[in-house]
């Protein structure tokens, strides 16, 4: 094993994959040596937190939460050629560069990147100078960051870890990289059930040390609370009898010590919405950028055209009168259904981005626990508790003194529901959709129209070995102990 003298300078330091045998390159104008807890903590802030960069807001295309509108207008040629590969499930949608710009389509690049970011925080923090709480504090995050992007990519690249026909023992997962140094071994993907049992472990280890060393100060860093999300969100993707108790317990830690939900009333008027911290409460961690104007896809000029790739007529049909969702978070710049822009984030923002965490989802990730195990046990108190969630979000999501709670009484029709609310509520984020699809095990059906205005029907089968992406070209090619994914 090759260690890698590692010199970190201060105005940043960029990592870019590269070959087998150097799977992250190193390049300094001025390098500096770290020797204090800031400035790791400022390597940290830069290369281990994914702050303004575009990731995967292709996987809102693989949903039914889009649609296509053909080519109206010749100058959105390349926006509607870009989306195509990924919008008709072309199962070699990522095999050539020349379709796609690297800014958001490479995430096996962008998230190796930002977990080789993680590893030098982790690696190199008992070499500074520095309290044990500033130690820890810095460790305690780097090493959450390193287990939600392994996450992310596992939601990505491989298959749901309790669908159909999926055997975690043996099913592919992403390779694990644990440490900064680097070796002449080409890195191989391990078992879907080691991928997640490391990932487990970064995301308890990351939580002791948050819930005893840090607290942030302010919506761009994770903390306990954040980690208390994940952990819900984790265990309720991995998805066992034993998850589903530790989804419920984590969940309910993030909502005795997280923020209040936001009232959607509150926005009602102004140009935020619900990731603008600055108005809305339920913000636990915000990143990235506003989805909707990443020009690689949706045109930042299309403010009276119909632009190729829009939110989808099924999905704005399922809001019902007197919810505001309908509203807050979307945007339409055209008086048709061809210009209807998800707006997560106020479309004059200038905090943050529509990435993150968000209390809502801690609420729906316990209501589903709950709902599965009342399907499993017939505890009516499950039963009970997960209503209570669902109503109590979906009450601060209606105009001010219109809602009716909901009763639901049958196992199956509750975990509807609360399937329904999840799409509602987590629409055209983090790449829920996709994943949700895949673990459900759904089919997508979409209309394509080309250049020429001819309509085709494409569709995602259901348990399709699509779920799993295909591995982009390039770390293919440096790698040929990485097996590619069905297709």
């Amino acid at each position: 094993m090759k260690k890698n003298s590692l010199y970190i300078w201060l105005l940043g330091v960029s990592f870019i994959c590269s070959s087998c045998h150097d799977f992250f390159k190193e390049s300094s104008q001025d390098e500096i040596k770290p020797s204090t807890v800031e400035d790791l903590r400022s390597v940290m802030y830069k290369e281990a937190y994914p702050y303004q960069f575009a990731s995967d807001n292709y996987l809102m295309l693989l949903t039914d939460e889009m649609q296509c509108n053909g080519l109206l207008i010749d100058q959105y040629a390349t926006q509607h050629a870009n989306g195509t590969p990924v919008f008709t499930f072309n199962p070699m949608m990522f095999d050539g560069g020349e379709v796609f710009p690297d800014v958001d389509v490479n995430s096996w690049k962008i998230y190796y990147e930002k977990i080789k970011g993680c590893n030098v925080i982790i690696d190199y923090v008992s070499e500074v100078s520095g309290t044990e709480q500033e130690k820890n504090a810095l460790l305690g995050q780097a090493t959450l960051l390193r287990g939600f992007y392994h996450l992310k990519l596992a939601m990505i690249y491989c298959q749901a870890y309790t669908a159909s026909g999926v055997d975690p023992k043996t099913a592919l997962g992403v390779p694990l990289m644990l440490t900064m140094d680097l070796t002449d071994d080409y890195p191989e993907r391990p078992s879907l059930e080691a991928l997640y049992s490391q990932i487990e472990q970064d995301f308890l280890t990351a939580t002791s040390l948050l819930e005893e060393n840090y607290t942030p100060d302010n919506v761009y860093r994770v903390g306990s609370v954040a980690a208390y999300v994940l952990l819900s969100r984790f265990y309720l993707f991995r998805g066992g009898d034993e998850d589903l108790d530790k989804a419920i317990q984590y969940a309910g830690m993030a909502i005795e010590k997280g923020p209040m939900l936001s009232r959607l009333s509150m926005l009602m008027g102004t140009d935020k919405s619900i990731y603008d911290s600055d108005m809305s409460s339920e913000v636990v961690w915000c990143y990235g950028g506003y989805s909707f104007k990443v020009n690689t896809y949706f045109p930042t000029d299309a403010y009276q055209s119909i632009v190729p790739w829009s939110v989808s007529t099924e999905l704005l049909s399922l809001y019902t009168t007197n919810d505001l969702r309908d509203d807050i978070y979307f945007q339409s710049f055209t008086a048709g259904p061809g210009g209807v822009y998800g707006e997560k984030i106020g479309l004059n923002s200038s905090y943050g981005g529509d990435h993150g965490i968000r209390m809502a989802e801690a609420y729906l990730n316990r209501a589903e626990a709950l709902a599965r195990r009342f399907q499993a046990k017939g505890d009516g108190n499950d039963r009970v508790q997960a209503l209570d969630d669902l109503n109590t979000l979906r009450e601060t999501r209606f105009a001010t003194g219109t809602y009716v709670e909901e009763e639901v009484t049958d196992a199956q029709d509750l975990l509807d529901f609360c399937l329904n609310e999840r799409r509602l509520e987590l629409c055209c984020e983090e790449g829920f959709r996709w994943f949700d699809i895949k673990r459900l095990g759904l089919s997508v059906t979409h209309k394509y129209i080309d250049s020429e205005g001819v309509e085709r029907e494409y569709v995602l089968e259901s348990n399709s070995p699509l779920y799993a992406l295909p591995i982009p070209y390039d770390a293919i090619e440096r790698n040929y102990k990485l097996k590619q994914n069905p297709r």
